[in-house]
């Protein structure tokens, strides 16, 4: 009954969040902070530009050679007509004799629009968080690629149009990674305080006390 009332609750609170999703046609992976940057960034370029980034964050195991253009299709119905489609799979197979796994797309709505912006740029910044080796989940570094990837390209595509964005991140990876590390670093600080270095202090009072 707890259970029910908790995932009731916890609807509650991210169906604003999904009814508005309108930028994202498809979500497997996004935490409803990174969910919620995506939306903004997108709604600004739009609400300036007029052309719309959508983005499909999938788990879909996409065999090798999957036409990406192809699947992106389905979703035509959903899309404006000036736009580009952001999709991130880290689960699509490569070649058939690797293990290795992940693809992303960058699918303009027309030529015109593929000239606005960088495909290598919006790889990079997506393909530079993905491949980092360090201490952070799969999950955080597919949450971080894919917000860092949409802040490229609008940014990108605004600067072609002579637009300044205000809700974008700057592209700085590492900048990043570390600010999500703050709050381990100091989770560690103050376990280390409470279990070490303050009942040494204590200790210390104490013998002066007496």
């Amino acid at each position: 009954m707890i259970k029910a009332k908790a995932r009731v609750t916890l609807l509650a609170l991210l169906l604003p969040l999904l009814l508005n999703a309108t930028h994202i046609l498809k979500d497997d992976l996004l935490k409803p902070q990174a969910s919620k940057i995506v939306e903004d960034i997108s709604d600004e370029l739009s609400e300036k530009t007029g052309i719309d980034i959508y983005t499909i964050a999938t788990n879909e195991r996409f065999k090798v050679g999957a036409n990406l253009v192809e699947y992106s299709k389905r979703y035509e119905s959903n899309i404006s007509k000036q736009s580009v489609i952001l999709i991130f799979a880290p689960n699509a197979k490569l070649t058939e004799n690797s293990e290795q796994r992940g693809r992303v797309g960058v699918i303009p709505s027309s030529k015109d629009i593929a000239t606005l912006y960088s495909r290598a740029n919006v790889l990079d910044a997506i393909l530079g968080v993905v491949a980092t080796k360090d201490s952070n989940s799969n999950e955080d570094k597919y949450n971080i690629g894919i917000v860092q990837g949409v802040s490229e390209l609008a940014d990108e595509i605004a600067s072609s149009r002579g637009v300044k964005l205000s809700k974008t991140i700057p592209n700085e990876t590492n900048t990043i990674i570390e600010y999500i590390k703050i709050p381990v670093y100091l989770g560690s600080l103050f376990v280390l305080w409470i279990f070490l270095f303050r009942p040494l202090v204590m200790r210390i009072k104490n013998g002066k006390q007496e």
